[in-house]
C-alpha cells in the first residue's frame, strides 16, 4: 500500500500549501487529464488518468510511496472518497477539499442553497436526476458524459425550468449561462459543468418569511403546518366529500376523492420516493396526486375535466408541491407522457389499465367500480406479467347520536339487548347490526355512536416481476 495518500479537492484556485506540499512529493498522481495537465505534477511521479476509480484504487493500493488524487471541488461530495475507501482497498486517506462544485454553481447565480435537491447523473441516473427536476423548484444536477445539461433539457421537454449552467467553474474558460429549458438543447456544452435547474410549484427560499431553513434540501419553513398524509377530502379543493357521488358518477364531471382510507393504502402500494414518476389517471380534483407528490415523486395528473384540472393546479400550490396536469382521457393521451415508474388508474376501467400497463411500470394501482370491473383489471395485470392482488375496502363513519338526530335512552339497557323504535341496543360496549337498521355503541354514562354513510371500493394492484 501507499506509504501516504492525500486526496486533494481543486476549484481552479491556486493549491493551499498542504496540497501543494502533497502533490510536490508524491511519486504517483492520479486525476482528470485537464487536472494532470494544469497542476505541477512532479516529473518523475507516475501518472493515472481517471477514467475508472475502480482500477486507479487498485494501482494506488500496490503503490509504494507518497500517492495524490486530484478530484473536482470538494472530493467528499458525491467525489471519489467512497470509492476509495472502500476495505477491500485498504486505503487511509487524508482529505483536503477545495469548494465544491455546486457552492461554487450557487454562488456564480447569487442563490442561497440549503434548500437546493443536489443529485447526480453519473451511471445511468440521468433520468432519475429528470424526475427531481420535475418534482423541485431547486436542484443541483451533477452532470456526466452523456449524461449533460442537453440530454436532461429534452428529458424535462414540456416542463419549464430555469437553467444556470456551469462550465470550467474555477478555470480560466469558466463560463455561465442562464437559458430556459427549451433553449439548452440548442447549444453545446463543454464538460465539466454543473447545472442548476430552477422554477416549479414549490415553495422558493424566503416564502414562508423565514431567514434561513434548518433542515438541508428541505424547503425553508419545513415542514409546514400540514402534518401526516391521506388527509380528509375536504383539505383539497374541488374533492367532496368522499362516498357523496362516488369514483366516476355522472358523465362530464369529476370524481369526488378516494377515501382517506383507500389513499393511505394505495399511496402505500405505489412506493413514491424522489427520483420515481408516478401517473394518476382519471386524477379528479388531485388529491391522491398531490399526496403521492408530497412524497417526493414527481406526478402526472392525467384528467378529462378541465375545472378538476384547473383543481389540482390549486391544490398543488396549496402544498408547494409540483403536479404536471394533462387534459385528456384515454390510452391516447398516454403516448406523449414521459416514463412511468408506477401509475395510479383512478377512473378509466379495464382498457386505460391495459395501456397503462404497456408503459411496463414497476408497480399499478387501479380502482374498479364493479366486481365485474375488476376482474377484467386483475386479468390485465395478471396477463401482463405482474403479480395481481385485489381487495374491498370498506369504511363506515361513526357519528355521535346528538349529530345524527337520533334519540338515546337515558342509561344502558338493564339486561340482554331491547328494541328502541328501530333500532337494535346491543349490550354495554358492544357494537351489532340488526337487520338493515344502523348499529349503536353505549358506553357505561349512556352516550352513544351511530353508524354514519358508509364506502366500498375494490382496489387492485400489481408489481412488475414479483
Amino acid at each position: 500500500m501507499a506509504d501516504r495518500i492525500t486526496v486533494i479537492g481543486w476549484d481552479g484556485t491556486p493549491l493551499t500549501e498542504a496540497a501543494g506540499a502533497a502533490l510536490a512529493a508524491a511519486t504517483l498522481v492520479a486525476g482528470a487529464p485537464y487536472q494532470l495537465g494544469a497542476l505541477p505534477v512532479p516529473a518523475g511521479a507516475e501518472r493515472i488518468a481517471l477514467g475508472s476509480i475502480q482500477l486507479a484504487a487498485r494501482r494506488i493500493a500496490e503503490h509504494r510511496g507518497a500517492a495524490v488524487v486530484v478530484a473536482e471541488g470538494d472530493p467528499g461530495f458525491f467525489g471519489v472518497v467512497r470509492t476509495l475507501r472502500r476495505p477491500e482497498y485498504g486505503l487511509e486517506l487524508e482529505v483536503l477539499p477545495a469548494v465544491s462544485s455546486v457552492a461554487a454553481a450557487f454562488a456564480r447565480a447569487g442563490m442561497p442553497w440549503e434548500d437546493a435537491q443536489v443529485v447526480s447523473a453519473h451511471g445511468g441516473r440521468l433520468r432519475r436526476a429528470a424526475n427531481v427536476c420535475r418534482a423541485h423548484p431547486k436542484v443541483a444536477v451533477l452532470t456526466a458524459a452523456g449524461a449533460g445539461p442537453s440530454e436532461l433539457a429534452l428529458m424535462l421537454r414540456g416542463v419549464h425550468r430555469t437553467f444556470v449552467v456551469c462550465e470550467a467553474l474555477g478555470t480560466p474558460e469558466e463560463d455561465v449561462t442562464v437559458l430556459t429549458s427549451d433553449r439548452v438543447a440548442d447549444h453545446i456544452w463543454r464538460d465539466p459543468n454543473v447545472v442548476l435547474v430552477i422554477g416549479g410549484n414549490g415553495p422558493q427560499s424566503g416564502t414562508a418569511g423565514e431567514a434561513a431553513g434548518w433542515l438541508a434540501g428541505r424547503p425553508v419553513g419545513f415542514p409546514g403546518q400540514e402534518r401526516g398524509w391521506a388527509l380528509p377530502a375536504d383539505a383539497y379543493a374541488g374533492a367532496g366529500r368522499a362516498g357523496e357521488s362516488g369514483r366516476g358518477a355522472g358523465a362530464g364531471s369529476a370524481p369526488s376523492a378516494l377515501p382517506a382510507h383507500v389513499r393511505a393504502l394505495v399511496l402505500a402500494r405505489l412506493g413514491a420516493r424522489p427520483g420515481d414518476l408516478v401517473w394518476s389517471v382519471g386524477a379528479g380534483s388531485g388529491s391522491l396526486a398531490v399526496e403521492a407528490a408530497r412524497f417526493g415523486a414527481a406526478v402526472v395528473a392525467v384528467e378529462a375535466d378541465l375545472s378538476a384540472c384547473a383543481q389540482i393546479a390549486v391544490n398543488a400550490r396549496r402544498y408547494g408541491v409540483e403536479v404536471e396536469t394533462v387534459h385528456g382521457s384515454g390510452p391516447e393521451v398516454l403516448g406523449g407522457l414521459p416514463e412511468p415508474d408506477a401509475a395510479v388508474v383512478e377512473t378509466g376501467g379495464a382498457d386505460v389499465v391495459r395501456a397503462v400497463l404497456a408503459r411496463r411500470p414497476e408497480r399499478i394501482v387501479a380502482v374498479a367500480r364493479t366486481l365485474a370491473e375488476a376482474e377484467q383489471i386483475r386479468s390485465a395485470i395478471a396477463l401482463a406479467g405482474y403479480r395481481a392482488s385485489a381487495a374491498l375496502l370498506q369504511s363506515t363513519e361513526l357519528l355521535p347520536a346528538e349529530v345524527a338526530g337520533e334519540p338515546l335512552p337515558a342509561g344502558p339497557p338493564a339486561g340482554g339487548p331491547s328494541s328502541v323504535g328501530s333500532r337494535s341496543m346491543p349490550l354495554q360496549g358492544a357494537v351489532q347490526r340488526s337487520g338493515g337498521a344502523r348499529a349503536v355503541a353505549v358506553d357505561a354514562a349512556g352516550a352513544g355512536l351511530l353508524f354514519g354513510p358508509g364506502t366500498q371500493t375494490v382496489l387492485l394492484w400489481g408489481e412488475h416481476g414479483a
